[in-house]
């Protein structure tokens, strides 16, 4: 036995010895560069250690690691700011990502996972071969542009089945959720400190040129001249901010419909991040975020009473939960709006200035209606519009292309999001685009349909009301949202979950709790 063991025994010193040496290596090389007052090289190192540790998380187990993926995902702009906007931090999600691909390809291959056929593929393909094609296309530029545009597009789509394995039991889905809104916390709160401290914070002194007007953005109000500063919070603008906190907003209210339903753990958690996202929402100066996050709300509620499981009796539960979001978004509110009033009140002058009918600065007609319109139109007037001037070469982040070759970017870009399928895929597109966001929205009402009356079907109206404002209000607007990473990672991730929603195991009803009866020294229980 002993004999046996002295192997092992030398391999673990040698191992001991080789780790030893290189963290003395490591402390050399770090001491000369700060010495030397190279940060910028201690930056990389330390995110290249980052990387290589979430690129071991994956390949060990694809599950855990995906989380290192995800985090990665929300605070990469954070990085780039302060690195440069170096374009190999732009990629470094897409490896990770395309790791959690193959390995978890290699988990289905070997049987530990089960594999899933979206139910809307066969319509989502004839889009995705339209793209195929427009990759190639003689009008476009470059090819870079087609493999820019191929990525925006279709990248992402197979989070689907890493939304729909990841997911197994009622635990993986608290997991994930907890996760989420652990981060939407901390991002809402970065971004309110932002918007009362100023630009200064969460921004480098000197902003790589092409991210300062996205970074340090600020309004006027129209009629009382007041400046509202846009935080961008860990995001590199205002506008990818101002889109991640209606996405938090939607999945954290999904998230305290179901936990009320069936988790007894992290409610407060979950309510004070609701609270947190709706201050952030107010000081974040975005109209979008303020109508759809109070529209997300109110149509939550209804849904979330209307699915509620009554054969449960457990409708006053799911009341309750409303109450105590909306308690608490009001409260967090109100804090704001009694600590710092003058930052609040000039947004709100904001709001109420562009967004009341009474207001001389009315702008919802224009914005809603007569802009994009236009912006349609001006597709007509771009060239090659019938067969397109090939994927990406209207898309986000052709500028970064146009750099890269040394030229100026096409201009082609409008702003509307069909006119830019038409000005990229040609007139075919947005009937293709409307074809399988169609039918990816009627199997999610069939499946919403299906999980009504149970604990899951707070969640799954949250992920389908989010499907539905990105693919139609939002596209509507511009192809922007879609293409926004952060955005489009969420979108497919969402939907592998909500498909695999059904299949979880079944669990009994949550047990009946009788209100407590008020005793006649009074007290409140909301």
């Amino acid at each position: 036995m002993l004999n046996a063991r002295i192997p092992v025994m030398r391999n673990q010193a040698w191992i001991g010895v080789l780790i030893f040496g290189l963290a003395v290596w490591l402390a050399w090389e770090i001491g000369g560069k700060i010495a030397a007052e190279d940060l910028r090289s201690i930056e990389f190192t330390a995110l290249i250690l980052v990387g290589s540790m979430a690129t071991l998380a994956i390949l060990r187990n694809w599950r855990n690691g995906f989380y290192f993926f995800l985090v990665w995902v929300l605070f990469e702009d954070l990085a780039r700011k302060y690195m440069g906007n170096s374009m190999a931090l732009f990629f470094g999600k897409d490896i990770l990502v395309g790791l959690t691909y193959v390995s978890l390809l290699v988990a289905i291959r070997k049987g530990r996972e089960k594999a899933f056929r979206p139910p809307f593929f066969l319509f989502l393909s004839l889009f995705f071969w339209l793209g195929v094609l427009q990759v190639f296309n003689p009008n476009s530029p470059s090819i870079l542009y087609g493999l820019l545009g191929f990525k925006l597009y279709f990248y992402y789509v197979p989070l689907i089945f890493v939304g729909y394995c990841l997911i197994r039991s009622d635990e993986d889905l608290r997991k994930f959720l907890v996760a989420n809104a652990v981060l939407a916390g901390i991002i809402s709160l970065l971004g309110i400190i932002q918007a009362i401290v100023g630009h200064s914070f969460l921004n480098p002194t000197n902003l790589a040129p092409e991210l300062r007007d996205l970074g340090e953005l600020d309004k006027v109000t129209p009629i009382t001249n007041q400046v509202v500063s846009l935080p961008s919070s860990v995001f590199v603008s205002a506008g990818r901010f101002g889109f991640y906190l209606i996405l938090a907003f939607i999945l954290t209210l999904g998230t305290a419909g179901y936990m009320v339903l069936y988790v007894r753990r992290n409610r407060i958690l979950v309510y004070a991040v609701i609270a947190l996202i709706a201050g952030a929402a107010l000081f974040s100066g975005s109209r979008g975020a303020v109508v759809y996050c109070s529209a997300s709300a109110l149509v939550l509620a209804v849904g979330f009473l209307w699915g509620a499981p009554w054969r449960w009796q457990q409708a006053h539960r799911m009341v309750k939960a409303i109450r105590r979001s909306f308690i608490f978004a009001a409260l967090g509110l109100a804090a704001l709006l009694i600590l710092f009033p003058i930052e609040a009140g000039s947004r709100l002058a904001f709001y109420t200035e562009t967004l009341s009918p009474s207001s001389s600065a009315y702008e919802i007609p224009g914005r809603a209606w007569d802009y994009p319109i236009q912006g349609l139109l001006g597709a007509f007037k771009r060239p090659n519009w019938l067969l397109g001037n090939g994927i990406g070469t209207a898309s986000l982040g052709t500028q970064y292309v146009a750099k890269l070759l040394g030229e100026r970017p096409p201009a082609l870009w409008v702003e509307e999001g069909y006119g830019q399928l038409i000005i990229e895929l040609g007139i075919i597109a947005p009937f293709l685009w409307l074809l399988w966001t169609g039918a990816l929205l009627y199997h999610e009402w069939k499946v919403l349909l299906r999980l009504r009356q149970t604990r899951f079907f707070p969640i799954t109206l949250a992920i389908f009301w989010y499907s539905f404002l990105l693919l139609y209000p939002f596209t509507y607007g511009g192809l922007s949202p879609y293409h926004n990473y952060v955005s489009n990672v969420y979108l497919w991730l969402m939907i592998g979950i909500l498909f695999r929603l059904p299949h979880l195991p079944a669990s009994p009803p949550v047990s009946i709790v009788v209100p407590r009866q008020h005793s006649a020294r009074g007290g409140f229980n909301f």
